[in-house]
């Protein structure tokens, strides 16, 4: 069975044309999905061909001016079931190309050398630069890093890399990369994330920037996962997620021989486990820093940097002078914007639909009660809360000055003075006073993160 060829013709000017045809792949083999393309290239490029297929197959890309002789251009290897280049061909006036399939062919293996775009030194993720406060409670006492599984630049290159790789979703079409986009703070920008059978999950991907501390130590919404090593395994073993075993996953990766060495980089052997691969990529998850913000280079000169707004901002935030009554910071606290040892109901509704805590327990006390991820880099993980239903930030500062629903389990610093238990707080703030706080959580943006190269994704795709 073939895949359906396309003919594209080129400006007649050039009087050049494109084919793209594949021959020799049987049905069983056909990779789905799967799309290939070739188009014009620029320059000393004839052609741009592109392949989007999850089996990382060889493609082998032949040039002919007759459509009966063909001679191999090149061999291309898919890495991450994505592969785009200009190719430079033949130069005659008619020229065609197509792209072929060939079992016989399937013999380039994804090495460390051409699957992989990685430093000949590695990027620092052992010893980042923090500000000193990191190294002070209440900061110190957040951190989640187990002396059992300390962050090394190899074990956090290792897991950059299966944070990337779509070989952990059980067909190859989803990375944890996938609901966790750098340039969206780690958070995914749709309300729900879409799963490897393109089912949506129940809840809106958490941004990671900062997740290393958290006072709770504990991962997902609701808490379930007690550590961030028992988290990573979770989204890859879920039917709707990624729908992987972790016996298929380990025998999938120890095939790959950039793996085994990479493996044996970091663990001293190439033996691929389960347990290995929660160390690695709660690793590169831990490496996700964010400390370059305008809000901390502030901190180092009085704010003397914020704008007059912004300050006004940081004011009402920190719930001083007049404005005592606004409690953000008693549930983001610290310079990394996390809360204490507690977890909070914030009143989104009643009853919740999604129960959080409850749903787990089963008990009525326990209802809407979800983890308070950090602010860090809020700007950019938008939609909001656990179910994704604010899409802006004025949206969410609106909520917390005048929306809050009565619960009997909302939280102590979100309930009004003088009324019954679950009474919610209503600020009163002013359109201004409201905008003063966006400006103020928009400082928290560090502009690095969502393009530094240590955090981005490793794969050869060509281009």
């Amino acid at each position: 069975m073939s895949l359906p060829s396309k003919r594209s013709l080129l400006p007649p000017s050039l009087a050049l044309w494109v084919l793209l045809a594949t021959l020799g792949l049987a049905a069983a083999q056909v990779p789905s999905p799967a799309s290939l393309g070739i188009s014009p290239g620029t320059g000393t490029n004839l052609v741009t061909i592109r392949i989007t297929e999850p089996g990382n197959f060889v493609w082998l890309l032949q040039h002919s001016t007759d459509l009966t002789n063909w001679t191999e251009v090149a061999a291309i290897k898919l890495h991450n079931g994505f592969f785009l280049r200009g190719v430079a061909g033949g130069t005659n006036a008619q020229s065609l190309f197509r792209a072929v399939f060939e079992p016989a062919r399937q013999t380039i293996p994804s090495t460390t050398d051409n699957a992989l775009l990685l430093p000949a030194t590695p990027f620092n993720y052992a010893a980042p630069m923090l500000p000193p406060r990191f190294s002070q409670q209440p900061i110190l006492g957040q951190d989640t890093m187990p002396a059992t599984n300390l962050t090394t630049d190899a074990g956090a290159t290792l897991g950059r890399v299966l944070f990337y790789d779509k070989r952990l979703s059980t067909n190859q079409t989803v990375a944890c990369a996938s609901c966790h986009v750098q340039a969206s703070g780690f958070s995914d920008p749709r309300r729900f994330s879409v799963g490897f059978d393109g089912r949506l999950t129940g809840r809106n991907s958490m941004g990671l920037s900062n997740a290393r501390w958290y006072q709770r130590q504990k991962f997902f919404w609701d808490e379930r996962a007690a550590t961030l090593e028992d988290q990573t395994l979770r989204p890859i073993q879920d039917s709707l997620e990624m729908g992987m075993t972790l016996p298929a996953l380990t025998s999938r990766l120890a095939a790959e021989p950039f793996y085994t060495n990479l493996f044996a980089q970091t663990f001293s052997s190439p033996e691929v486990t389960s347990e290995r691969i929660a160390r690695a990529l709660a690793q590169f998850v831990r490496s996700v820093v964010s400390v370059q913000s305008r809000y901390d280079q502030g901190v180092a000169s009085a704010f003397a940097n914020f704008t007059a707004q912004e300050n006004l901002g940081r004011q009402i935030f920190l719930g001083q002078g007049t404005f005592s009554h606004v409690t953000c910071a008693r549930c983001h606290g610290s310079d990394n914007f996390v809360p204490g040892a507690g977890i909070f109901n914030n009143g989104l509704e009643n009853p919740y639909v999604d129960k959080g805590v409850g749903a787990l327990t089963g008990l009525p006390q326990d209802e809407g009660f979800f983890k308070v991820p950090s602010l860090r880099n809020i700007e950019l993980t938008g939609p909001y809360m656990h179910d994704g239903r604010f899409t802006t930030l004025e949206q969410v500062v609106e909520f917390y000055d005048s929306g809050i629903v009565a619960h009997p389990n909302l939280s102590p610093p979100l309930q009004g003075t003088g009324g019954a238990v679950g009474t919610p707080l209503r600020l009163g703030l002013t359109p201004q006073q409201k905008a003063a706080l966006v400006a103020f959580m928009k400082t928290l943006t560090d502009p690095n993160l969502a393009t530094d190269p240590k955090l981005s994704d490793p794969f050869n795709y060509g281009n």
